[in-house]
């Protein structure tokens, strides 16, 4: 039995039943399991991808069932899951694997008398493919079926959008995402980590968003690169690295990151202040907090102060004290689908609707802490202006010693990055 379909198979079961992080329990498998690089891909692209496909593949699988999807054991789901996933859309896989290892494995995961009814539904798919075929019109079903998006979000995207950008955006979070590398000026050059990338046998090029940035496509395990581990890069999306850059702090500033965890954003601050001055960065969750001072100490910073408190109170805290301020706001993440596999079926519209009102209620709290003159950025990585201009128009409305100065979002399929938005704000002197 193939040992990478079963560990697939493992971590989707554990996502769909047990509330798994898909990127989690992936990571923790290849830890665990010594697969060469080649099955590493195959096992990350049959979790990734089956999750990904979602409730498409899971209507392609009612086509070949003679009772109701809800009644098939979620243990046989997950190995139909898988096995469907290779039939229709892993063209390397021929379907007689397809079907034969998903046959063994479910006597190995489910139990001997699961096999049969794995065989006669994967079997059936393979005679008959038409008969699963996604309808071809422009409607909502039709776009959310073919497209691996949920029917309320697409319908959500059309009316912000339009019927022709909202095809962009649903393609372009099925492509893949490249893996981004921040280089950490106070140990190194970019340069020198473009070198390291090559002599690891990744093909890396310069970001054009970023100038710290790197884009590393067709990446493998970074695991033992020894550039990461030494904290000279950091992980991170060159949408995300603008940030920072907007809110540009300088040498010896007191600067305020109100939702930091795990810290991505608040150590490139520090290092753009050259690790000199003074960075509160705070967050409600205390093992979250951990997350920030493992990743400073991994890179050498030591200005950033972990501070446990509600950012909607943080100006209680903070009065009148900061230079510059950063509200990375909790958000519905909507710009970021290509790199969140389950992240479109997990997100539901009664929660994006109260959304904006938290986002309002961070950024008064925030604008509190900032001195007169002081700077204010407000970003988050969805792209639905009721999170982004909107919360930033009734916070002017609301407070009149606020001015705007710059405001931008990085639509994905334009841009080629994560779906991106922040706008930068003055407090009047």
């Amino acid at each position: 039995m193939d040992k990478v379909r079963l560990a697939a198979t493992k971590i989707l079961y554990d996502v769909s039943n047990k509330g798994a992080y898909s990127n989690v329990a992936l990571a923790q498998i290849l830890r665990q399991e010594k697969f060469s690089d080649l099955d590493r891909k195959f096992c990350t692209e049959l979790v990734y991808g089956t999750i990904k496909a979602g409730a498409s593949l899971d209507w392609k699988i009612s086509k070949y069932l003679t009772r109701s999807l809800a009644k098939v054991d979620e243990k046989i789901l997950a190995v139909l899951r898988v096995g469907m996933y290779q039939i229709f859309f892993l063209d390397r896989v021929p379907n007689s694997a397809a079907v034969n290892e998903s046959v063994e494995l479910s006597k190995k995961f489910c139990g001997l008398g699961a096999s049969k009814f794995v065989n006669a539904v994967l079997r059936s798919a393979v005679r008959e493919p038409h008969k699963s075929d996604f309808p071809t019109g422009d409607d909502v079903q039709s776009l959310a079926l073919r497209n691996f998006h949920p029917a309320w979000l697409v319908k959500l995207f059309v009316e912000e959008f339009g019927l022709d950008v909202t095809k962009k955006i649903l393609a372009f979070d099925n492509t893949d995402p490249p893996l981004c590398l921040r280089v950490n000026f106070l140990k190194t050059t970019r340069e020198k980590i473009l070198d390291a990338l090559k002599n690891f046998g990744l093909d890396a090029e310069e970001s054009k968003l970023a100038p710290e940035g790197i884009i590393c496509r067709g990446h493998g395990a970074l695991d033992k690169f020894q550039p990461l581990r030494a904290g000279l890069c950091q992980v991170q999306d060159e949408s995300s690295m603008t940030a920072a850059r907007l809110l540009n702090p300088t040498v010896g500033e007191f600067v305020i990151d109100c939702c930091a965890a795990p810290g991505g954003k608040t150590t490139h601050l520090a290092e753009l202040m050259q690790n000199r001055g003074r960075i509160i960065a705070a967050d409600i969750y205390e093992t979250k907090l951990e997350h920030v001072k493992q990743n400073a100490a991994r890179l050498g910073i030591k200005i950033i102060e972990p501070v446990l408190i509600d950012a909607c109170e943080i100006g209680e805290k903070f009065f009148n004290q900061a230079d510059k301020v950063l509200v990375d706001a909790p958000c519905s993440g909507l710009g970021v689908l290509r790199r969140k596999a389950d992240l479109r079926w997990k997100k539901i519209s009664d929660e994006l609707n109260a959304l904006p009102a938290l986002q309002e209620k961070i950024l008064s709290g925030a604008a509190k802490t900032l001195k007169r003159g002081g700077i204010l950025v407000y970003s988050t990585c969805t792209i639905l202006k009721r999170e982004n201009q909107n919360v930033v128009e009734k916070f002017l409305a609301a407070h009149e010693n606020f001015e705007l100065l710059e405001m931008k979002t990085l639509l994905p399929h334009v841009t080629g990055t994560d779906g991106f938005f922040s706008a930068k704000l003055i407090r009047k002197k």
